[in-house]
């Protein structure tokens, strides 16, 4: 749900469209990679132009690459509050979390679901007990997690998920609770997913940047306004059997917001360079951000 924007674009093959406006033909490959640690290696391998992932990743490669490839973001894909799920009773709190309890998260350390559970950690332990919940952590993908957490049964009992994952364990285990919403770390809506390439890619192909740009716009206007349009789209190009209602009522949650826009990512960024996560502060959000008319309003 997190990329329902290129879905959008995807389904209606709008960066095809906004590219013959702006006079090239753009002939678009989409794949599919599992957590930021590997659309990082994609990248930076000139596997793909353009990757999404959460800010956690995207901070360590701009970081990485500062000075050399210097990798930025091009755009947010929205603001989705992502929610710790946990099928333990006796789990009310981060702070409940021990040995018999395996959480499951994207990435292992460098994801944003992983990062933002350390500043949590950091919030309860103070900052060099930021890493104290990590030993609990697991690499798993989304889909695999979820079907973990609402069959039960498993050694994950728990996960950091984001839309739709997080909808459909609540719904489908009565044991599965919220544990910490990421809103609440990170002080409101943020931006959780983002899209980046290389300076050289931006460089060198300014009518493909701007085309992909007007085609993310028009994607988050369609999402916007039309949640029905949107979530057919989905199921178009993700070709599975989620229940429609479900990515409706996702797509209209008041938290969720599709933008491209970046809102609230500093926080979390400069979060990562005080505990050391990172060793290049970032003074503003434009730090790791091309520039672009569309992100005006970025925070």
């Amino acid at each position: 749900m997190v990329y329902l924007l290129l879905n959008v674009a995807q389904d209606r093959k709008l960066i095809e469209k906004h590219g013959k406006r702006h006079g090239v033909e753009i002939d678009v490959d989409w794949v599919k990679l599992s957590g930021g640690a590997a659309a990082n290696d994609a990248l930076l391998s000139n596997s793909v132009d353009v990757v999404g992932a959460g800010l956690g990743p995207l901070m360590t490669i701009w970081d990485r690459t500062k000075g050399k490839q210097n990798v930025r973001a091009v755009a947010s894909l929205g603001n989705f509050p992502c929610y710790l799920i946990s099928t333990n009773p006796a789990v009310k709190s981060i702070a409940d979390f021990g040995p018999k309890d395996r959480i499951a998260l994207p990435a292992v350390t460098v994801s944003v679901q992983a990062r933002i559970l350390q500043m949590a950690s950091a919030r309860q332990w103070g900052p060099a007990q930021f890493k104290k919940l990590d030993q609990f952590t697991q690499a798993v993908p989304h889909p695999d997690a979820a079907a973990a957490v609402i069959a039960g049964g498993t050694e994950i009992n728990a996960h950091f998920a984001n839309p739709r994952f997080q909808e459909q364990e609540l719904a489908g285990n009565p044991k599965a609770k919220i544990v910490l919403d990421s809103c609440q770390v990170l002080g409101g809506p943020s931006s959780s997913t983002l899209l980046y390439a290389t300076e050289k890619y931006v460089k060198e192909n300014p009518k493909t940047y701007r085309a992909f740009l007007d085609a993310l716009v028009e994607a988050a206007q369609l999402a916007g306004s039309n949640p029905e349009a949107a979530a057919d789209a989905y199921l178009r190009v993700n070709k599975g059997s989620i229940d429609r209602a479900l990515l409706v009522n996702v797509i209209r949650n008041p938290k969720v917001q599709f933008k491209v826009a970046p809102q609230n990512t500093l926080g979390l960024a400069q979060f990562l360079f005080a505990v050391g996560a990172i060793k290049n502060k970032p003074e503003s959000w434009k730090d790791y951000f091309f520039d672009h008319p569309a992100l005006a309003a970025g925070s």
